[in-house]
């Protein structure tokens, strides 16, 4: 037990030695002008569960811009608000035409401005977005 205790200390000194040394050397550089500041600190989101190599809430290029972009597809406005699970065979084959007509690479701009337009995806094609897309972020 008491070399577990002991462990634990030591860790925890090697830690503060680690980071005095840490922040040391970024002041060093902020004084030779090789920084103008020291490193952003990045804190957690809390709702990010932390079981996906991205987060969520950045994939589908949240993050670049809240501007809709129309991919031909202004046809699927009328779907806005309609359950993802509740969509008809007709239907899901719509959306299945309009994603295999596009670039592999814009998919994933397509899924946003789906979203930013309050359209849900059908079930059915999640899995298939999965294998092209790369990253299961549809549930």
């Amino acid at each position: 037990m008491w070399i577990l205790v002991i462990i634990l200390i030591g860790i925890v000194i090697f830690g503060l030695i680690a980071g005095f040394f840490y922040n040391r050397s970024i002041q060093k550089k902020i004084e030779r002008g090789e920084l103008k500041e020291a490193p952003e600190i990045k804190t957690v989101d809390e709702e990010c569960c932390g079981q996906h190599e991205i987060c969520e809430k950045e994939s589908l290029l949240a993050a670049v811009s809240k501007q809709i972009e129309y991919y031909d597809d202004e046809e699927l406005d009328r779907f806005k608000g309609h359950p993802s699970d509740n969509y008809t065979e007709e239907e899901i084959n719509e959306f299945r035409e309009i994603m295999y007509t596009m670039k592999e690479e814009e998919v994933a701009g397509w899924c946003r401005s789906l979203q930013l337009r309050g359209i849900e995806i059908p079930d059915e094609l999640k899995d298939e977005l999965f294998l092209i897309v790369g990253e299961r972020r549809f549930h």
